[in-house]
């Protein structure tokens, strides 16, 4: 794909990385966030405003071969806010790729549509496991794979979801050393999610090459994603601090957002009484 990438989030701190990483490799952007932004050259033009707006969706998708996705909620809120942002505003966004023939959306989806999920024993997720959301934001991303897919199916709308684990400039704690992305791998991946041919509907996990992963990711291999950072390399460094995660948080996936709201098994067996 050659033509211009529309970027929503670009605010955002995976958004902030993307937009100057792009910039540089070439990439002509159009960004958007709910806050107004400057352009940061004359290869990037800026749009602002709640994307539940169709008139904000066609200012940002008017042109774009492809659409990055990262608008939202990122974080566990009150189930309204979580419907507004992440839901109506996703079929929002998918309905003005409709009017404007954008050919592919990269939505950022997330761990957390998984992060029920034990943490320890068993082999790597897979893609086709189950899901198991650890919130309400979760429970939007499963919701929002959703959509991609029907998308595909039903309008030829292509999308690649990445479900994105601990997207930082290194990895600080324990939980990191499986679930982290970092700012290399993320720029490497999202520029194959551009460049890919004929995709059609894809997920893949948006993480590094950490010998600790969840996850098995060998589907990216299909767009050509070959992580060159590993968060073994921080390991001797985080292993030698306390484990920051309660006792619940450590054997899940999710990690902290999955005690968040969480009803103990003390109390559950009491009810059962």
């Amino acid at each position: 794909m050659e033509g211009k990438v529309a970027l929503s989030g670009a605010a955002g701190s995976i958004g902030a990385v993307l937009r100057d990483a792009l910039r540089r490799r070439g990439w002509k952007l159009r960004s958007a966030d709910l806050r107004q932004l400057q352009p940061r050259g004359a290869d990037e033009d800026v749009c602002h405003g709640d994307l539940r707006d169709s008139n904000v969706v066609d200012a940002l998708l008017r042109d774009a071969d492809v659409l990055v996705h990262l608008a939202g909620t990122s974080v566990e809120r009150p189930l309204d806010e979580i419907i507004e942002n992440n839901l109506r505003a996703l079929v929002s966004v998918y309905e003005g790729a409709r009017r404007h023939g954008t050919r592919r959306i990269v939505f950022a989806s997330s761990n957390h549509a998984i992060g029920m999920h034990p943490s320890r024993g068993g082999p790597r997720l897979r893609l086709d496991c189950d899901f198991r959301p650890d919130g309400f934001y979760g429970l939007s991303k499963m919701w929002g794979e959703g959509i991609a897919r029907m998308y595909w199916d039903k309008h030829g709308i292509e999308s690649i979801c990445l479900r994105i684990g601990t997207c930082a400039p290194r990895p600080t704690e324990f939980r990191h050393l499986s679930t982290w992305l970092g700012h290399d791998d993320l720029v490497q991946l999202v520029e194959c999610c551009l460049r890919a041919r004929d995709i059609g509907f894809l997920v893949a996990w948006g993480v590094s090459g950490n010998d600790r992963s969840y996850w098995d990711n060998a589907q990216a291999a299909r767009l050509g994603y070959r992580p060159s950072q590993n968060a073994e390399a921080f390991a001797a460094e985080i292993l030698a601090r306390p484990n920051p995660l309660d006792p619940v948080a450590q054997d899940y996936q999710g990690g902290a957002f999955v005690t968040l709201d969480y009803t103990p098994l003390e109390e559950r067996k009491r009810r059962a009484l």
